[in-house]
């Protein structure tokens, strides 16, 4: 979109019926890739056009052969602007700007790679050592990182993961790996996974720890997901469909030692792996995220023991949704303290070449 648009809007005196503008930005995109096949992919292109819109026929030929015509210009106006550039719309790219200047073209430049696929190990069923071995005699590439997940050398179909229908690796991001170590659950601990769909992070703990664990999800097919994940790899929990913010639906009064709140946010920081989000997202749905997000924080806050830890988690870039999130929860809550570590110190975990981007803030209330 952000490529293509800026080249027609050069061409187009005005708007094109969605289907020929739709048609037109994947003959740019082609053009692009191809450039040796330039004429017949606009006389694919034409032939396209006329099956809906005949009488447009020779606008989109004439745009096409302009835009053959004008390429060295084209390129030095993609490079110019930034929309163009980026393949972003410019309120995202103002945003990144403002929120990582130091890092804002590195965060804009690993959306748009291709997703890297990373796999974690069911310590109950398997160690790393057994699944490199297996997949290396599969032909399969992957070496280990450094909490533990495993990262391909280039992602594979799931049927061909050696161990994955019998319950011995999961495919999961190696950024999303970091939150069950972070919360640090301990056997016997009563552990809720708010908004727990698909639930890979809920599977995790479980393999972390013997844990008594409710794992809650409003939808009621997200949450057949997490029980398919769950029977896939021999665990047990309490799933039940409800929402976190309605306390009186689902909470029995019992504090929880730990709680993972992995909330609704922009998907922003995975955002290779569902490229629309950048163009049906708006800058007002950030405020509306972050307005749900505090909701769900103040409703769980009151099910957390005295002592207990709460991890916060999104996979947004958008500070509006992470760090600023968490300054003005703990202004609204005096007996929340921030257990930073290293590892987890409220700061982004900003998308790379080898896992997406996720934010985590570890959060302990007061005795």
């Amino acid at each position: 979109y952000g490529r293509g648009d800026v080249v027609l809007e050069r061409f187009l005196h005005k708007p094109l019926p969605a289907y020929v503008h739709a048609l037109l930005l994947v003959a740019l995109h082609r053009l692009e890739q191809r450039p040796g096949q330039a004429h017949t992919l606009v006389d694919q292109t034409v032939e396209a056009a006329a099956v809906d819109a005949p009488n447009l026929k020779g606008v989109v030929n004439g745009v096409l052969r302009n835009v053959l015509r004008e390429a060295v210009s084209i390129d030095a106006l993609r490079q110019q602007d930034p929309v163009a550039r980026h393949a972003y719309p410019q309120w995202w790219i103002t945003r990144v700007r403002k929120d990582h200047p130091q890092d804002w073209e590195a965060v804009l430049a690993a959306g748009n790679l291709h997703p890297p696929m990373s796999l974690r190990v069911n310590r109950r069923r398997a160690t790393s050592a057994d699944v490199l071995a297996s997949l290396a005699e599969g032909g399969i590439a992957a070496r280990e990182l450094e909490n533990g997940a495993l990262l391909l050398d280039r992602p594979v179909p799931v049927s061909r993961l050696p161990g994955f229908a019998e319950g011995r690796l999961s495919v999961q991001d190696a950024g999303a790996q970091w939150a069950a170590s972070l919360l640090e659950v301990a056997d016997g601990q009563r552990v809720l996974d708010a908004c727990s769909a698909p639930g890979g992070k809920a599977a995790h703990l479980l393999e972390f720890a013997d844990i008594d664990l409710t794992a809650l999800e409003l939808d009621p097919q997200r949450a057949a997901r997490v029980r398919s994940n769950l029977d896939r790899l021999g665990l047990e929990a309490r799933i039940k469909v409800a929402d976190c913010r309605q306390l009186d639906q689902w909470w029995d009064g019992r504090p929880f030692d730990r709680i993972l709140a992995d909330v609704p946010c922009s998907a922003s920081g995975v955002v290779r792996r569902h490229p629309d989000i950048k163009w049906l997202r708006r800058s007002e749905d950030i405020v509306r995220f972050a307005a749900q997000q505090a909701e769900i924080l103040d409703a769980l806050w009151h099910t957390l023991a005295p002592g207990g830890t709460m991890l916060y988690v999104t996979c947004s870039v958008f500070e509006e949704e992470n760090r600023d999130q968490i300054e003005r929860f703990r202004a609204r809550h005096p007996d929340a303290a921030l257990d930073a570590t290293e590892a987890c110190d409220a700061r982004p975990l900003l998308p790379t070449a080898d896992h997406d981007g996720f934010f985590y803030a570890r959060l302990r209330k007061h005795p």
